[in-house]
């Protein structure tokens, strides 16, 4: 039997494209003479829905979406992902279900079993369970048809409170009780640059362990915060990687059964580098957020910092050099040389940039307050001022010429309340509100793997909001290698204060820190929407009482 695998971008709601793009992929193997051809989870309305799937009118679309498919599926068969009505009175009334369509019709459905309702999954708020398990028989094999966390039910988290096994019910121990020959997995898995390897080991395990092989589909593209990486994997059933298609790419590919049925050697695994799936992860965020929402260009503030700077290159990567535009604007604090670090950037990536000084209005507040600050020390309000007036700046050039404002703040900084409110964390995106400040300097060197693209001056020097004379990170914070590494331990790990361990790290430094963290939640609740590259980002992701005291 011949199969091809579809991996694909889908656009959430956008039901012609999606039905374009998966009739596209069955036209092709029916040329390639496959027999079988597979999409992703929720592919029909794209991965999430969210609470569209509270509409009906939405529910129907897809229902139609399917119908049209079928008719496309004329002496060849495919799997599709589609929420579907629960037909029984009780319980949620959708059905989170993979679909088997042939001559114009279902042949076939399986609805997902296990339903995540951790980090940014809430399934359990929109489907039904299912509880009972078939194979389907299909060209002389049994084929057991999972969806994406149905395969999962042994994982484990890194954090030490879920050291156990996350399911009670395993969909495949049923499964296998009807003897499958393949186990088909659709899935809608995002990208977690600490989960790539895991993510592979656990279908490698099942594959190994059952003594059959996996042919996982996942999507790939971004939808809002989200970033599918793809990297759909065939794998034989001694547990090896017999084939994984490209990651942050569409892909097609079609091969037999007989190969990973009869022992085959496999073709390998891809070796791609960790900071390389970063980047490619937040140019693919950036370019799909901005293509399906409809806006082409973007606006930001160029400092002469490392962050401003990524995030720049990382934009006109994304959507051209066409579309990136930056405003410098310094003040009385602004060295020189930052000020040179960011024209030479904006002129070695060629994009339009404009030189407005801060120094008129800053003047002007001074004098506007200066009645209602009488006998008052400068402190952090005036700082704050400064960053204020360079968010109306580029909010203005935003409604001006339509373009959207990238959010340039990093992950350490926004986990410790480093930024300002309706400030420098104005945006309608966060490019780098997921990486934390060690990372962003690796990405920079990446960047610069080839040649010189961001200053070397802007990856050398001490980092600085350059908000006071002679100010730097540090003056507040401890030395970033030592702060992302408590950062990560309470974040992602969500391991308590008296468990944070490493070289150089101080009980009452983590203490401060966790103050920090807690402290400012208030300030992340507003922020715009971030880039996920992690297992644990700021947003849906991680939901924290703003009135907790603990």
């Amino acid at each position: 039997m011949k199969i091809s695998v579809a991996q694909i971008n889908y656009h959430i709601g956008n039901f012609e494209k999606n039905k374009g793009l998966i009739c596209n992929a069955i036209i092709k193997a029916k040329a390639e003479k496959a027999d079988l051809v597979i999409f992703s989870e929720l592919c029909i309305p794209g991965y999430p829905p969210l609470d569209l799937l509270d509409r009906i009118d939405f529910i129907e679309k897809c229902s139609s979406a399917v119908k049209e498919i079928a008719n496309c599926c004329k002496g060849i068969t495919a799997i599709v992902g589609s929420p579907t009505i629960n037909p029984n009175t009780e319980g949620k009334k959708l059905f989170n279900s993979a679909l088997v369509l042939s001559e114009g019709k279902v042949i076939f459905s399986a609805n997902k079993a296990l339903l995540p309702t951790y980090d940014i999954f809430d399934e359990y708020r929109y489907f039904e369970p299912e509880k009972k398990f078939s194979v389907f028989k299909f060209k002389g094999l049994k084929l057991a048809i999972t969806i994406c966390e149905d395969l999962w039910d042994e994982q484990h988290f890194d954090n030490e409170f879920e050291k156990r096994r996350l399911y009670t019910l395993s969909p495949m121990e049923e499964l296998c009780k009807q003897h499958p020959d393949l186990i088909i997995n659709i899935s809608a898995s995002p990208f977690s640059h600490s989960r790539i390897e895991s993510k592979a080991e656990i279908f490698k395990t099942k594959a190994k362990k059952y003594g059959i092989p996996v042919i996982q589909v996942n999507q790939t593209g971004a939808n809002t915060e989200l970033i599918f990486d793809g990297a759909s994997m065939i794998i034989n059933n001694r547990g090896e990687m017999w084939r994984r298609l490209p990651f942050f790419e569409e892909a097609f590919v079609t091969f037999n059964t007989d190969d990973i049925l009869s022992g085959k050697d496999p073709e390998g695994d891809l070796k791609t580098e960790h900071v390389e799936l970063i980047h490619k992860a937040l140019v693919t965020g950036i370019r799909d957020y901005f293509s399906k929402t409809g806006f082409r260009s973007c606006i930001l503030g160029l400092s002469g910092g490392i962050d401003s700077a990524l995030c720049l290159t990382l934009a006109v990567e994304a959507l051209g050099n066409k579309n990136a535009r930056a405003v410098l604007m310094p003040s009385r604090y602004s060295s020189e040389h930052s000020v040179k670090d960011a024209v030479d950037l904006a002129e070695t990536l060629e994009i339009k940039y404009d030189i407005v000084s801060i120094e008129k209005p800053l003047n002007a507040f001074g004098e506007i307050l200066e009645p209602l600050f009488m006998g008052m020390k400068s402190d952090v309000t005036e700082e704050n001022i400064q960053a204020r007036i360079r968010a109306v700046i580029l909010m203005a050039v935003s409604n001006k010429y339509g373009c959207i404002l990238l959010n340039t703040s990093n992950k350490s900084e926004a986990s410790v309340g480093y930024g300002t409110l309706y400030g420098d964390m104005a945006g309608g995106l966060s490019v780098l509100g997921d990486v934390y400040k060690t990372e962003i300097y690796k990405l920079a060197g990446y960047i610069n793997r080839d040649k010189q693209i961001i200053p070397q001056n802007t990856i050398s020097k001490l980092p600085s909001a350059e908000l006071k004379p002679g100010q730097f990170d540090t003056d507040l914070l401890p030395e970033y290698s030592i702060l992302d590494s408590i950062l990560y331990q309470y974040i992602e790990l969500q391991k308590p204060a008296d468990r944070i361990t490493g070289e150089g790290i101080e009980r009452a430094t983590v203490e401060r820190v966790i103050r920090m963290i807690n402290n400012n939640e208030y300030k992340r609740y507003q922020a715009p929407p971030v880039l996920r590259i992690s297992s644990k980002s700021f947003g849906d992701g991680r939901r924290m009482p703003l009135v907790a005291r603990y």
